[in-house]
């Protein structure tokens, strides 16, 4: 079997392929001798040729396109440019080519990064089997388009709040270590790196080098950002450029490295350094920095500011307290210096004076009282004596009782010669009783 490369020495054409088989005008060479051919199959496969022209055939027919990129590679050889251009919204990128006699109808100042349009025709390579883009024309994308979309993005995302100040956390005072995301060997590097140190030389410093332009730069970038945010001992994330124009920065404005930074937890200090076109990330980081100088001025706290602060403050705090202590002594000086004060004897002698005043009075009253009490005790002794026996019996008066104890009130109570015993107003006596009669009403008395 001799591939569509081979028969071309035999004088068949191997672009002319036609139909949707792909038969090489309907034939095939085997041996010298030209054969039908039909569809492939396992026992009539097409060379390997025969598959690529079909291959360039089809693409042929797409004719020029124009596509919009990202240059991600760009070299010269011979005159001719190579490149690679990236989608900028996908993970996609082509192959380009631009022979030199072209490059007239091209910018002169392309280069790796830039935002381009292309007229573009696809060419498949049959002999190496690759597909290549012949570029017809090319030049940069309009910066008013640019603008635009940026534009559009920012209203999105102002819209969802992730431009809201409310949402901006506050940098650490002193942050225990610091990530930092930078191009490597870069001056932004340094910079941060060196006035961080002269300001507070034990700060400490976590650095993820990434690419800041091109290709790579927002997915190096933004799994920096996811990296150090995950780590516990950074306090606060430096993104960190030292500028570049505006196609350079482009990739500080993806949407999804924007929406990954507005997620971390760790404060982000945005130092991209360039003050006419702010990328997005300005927007949504918790801090713009206009420098890499300014974000490490701005992160780490002078060490001899701080110190002469706190001279400062116990300035102010020794002039307060000698304030304080001279105004409470101006106070005791005017309290002592009142009559009160001055002279404690009258206050003695005031209450010495209700001292005494209060007690005679109080003997006055225990003396009424008992005045009262003696009168009440005579009283009370007259009654008692006015119903008291003995003075009866003072009267002339006595009491006659049998020697058992009973008294004998009448004649009754005596059973003939009966003993007995006398109490008197003054004494007693004894004796026998009879009895006489009866009294004079008539009782036995």
């Amino acid at each position: 079997m001799i591939g569509v490369g081979r028969a071309c020495g035999l004088g068949v054409d191997p672009a002319a392929v036609c139909g949707p088989c792909g038969a090489v005008r309907g034939m095939r060479q085997h041996g010298g001798m030209a054969i039908e051919q039909g569809p492939p199959t396992a026992d009539n496969p097409w060379p390997v040729a025969l598959l690529g022209a079909k291959i360039r055939d089809w693409i042929d027919r797409l004719g020029t396109a124009w596509v919009e990129g990202e240059i991600t590679q760009w070299n010269v050889a011979g005159g001719n440019v190579y490149g690679k251009l990236k989608d900028v919204e996908v993970d996609a990128t082509v192959s380009f080519s631009i022979w030199s006699s072209v490059r007239s109808r091209v910018p002169a100042d392309l280069k790796q990064g830039d935002r381009v349009v292309a007229a573009v025709k696809p060419n498949y390579w049959v002999k190496g089997g690759s597909l290549t883009m012949q570029v017809v024309e090319m030049k940069h994308v309009g910066l008013g388009d640019l603008l635009e979309r940026l534009e559009r993005l920012r209203r999105t995302l102002a819209a969802e709040g992730l431009f809201d100040p409310s949402r901006k956390r506050r940098l650490p005072f002193l942050p225990h270590r610091i990530g930092l995301i930078t191009g490597k060997d870069s001056d932004a590097e340094k910079d941060v790196k060196r006035n961080a140190q002269l300001r507070w030389p034990q700060v400490a410093f976590r650095t993820v080098h990434t690419a800041v332009q091109g290709e790579r730069a927002v997915g190096e970038v933004t799994a920096a950002i996811v990296e150090l945010d995950a780590d516990p001992t950074v306090d606060v994330i430096i993104v960190a450029r030292g500028g570049g124009d505006f196609q350079n920065l482009l990739g500080f404005s993806d949407e999804g490295l924007v929406r990954t930074a507005a997620a971390a937890t760790t404060p982000i200090v945005s130092a991209i350094g360039h003050e006419a076109d702010r990328p997005i990330l300005d927007e949504v980081a918790d801090l713009r920095a206009s420098t890499p100088t300014d974000a490490a001025k701005r992160v780490v706290p002078d060490v001899a500011e701080e110190l002469a602060n706190v001279r400062q403050a116990r300035a102010r705090l020794g002039l307060r307290l000698s304030h304080v202590l001279a105004v409470e002594a101006d106070r005791i000086a005017a309290l002592r210096s009142r009559p009160a004060l001055a002279s404690t004897a009258w206050l003695v002698d005031t209450r010495a004076e209700e001292v005494a005043r209060d007690l005679s009075r109080a003997r006055e009253l225990v003396d009424r009282r008992l005045e009262r009490s003696h009168a009440d005790v005579g009283h009370l002794t007259a009654r008692l004596r006015s119903l008291s026996p003995r003075d009866t019996l003072r009267r002339g008066y006595a009491i006659v009782q049998t020697v058992d104890g009973g008294v004998v009130r009448g004649s009754d109570d005596l059973d003939g010669a009966t003993p007995v015993h006398v109490t008197l107003g003054a004494g007693t006596a004894t004796g026998t009783l009879e009895p006489d009669g009866p009294g004079p009403d008539g009782s036995g008395a």
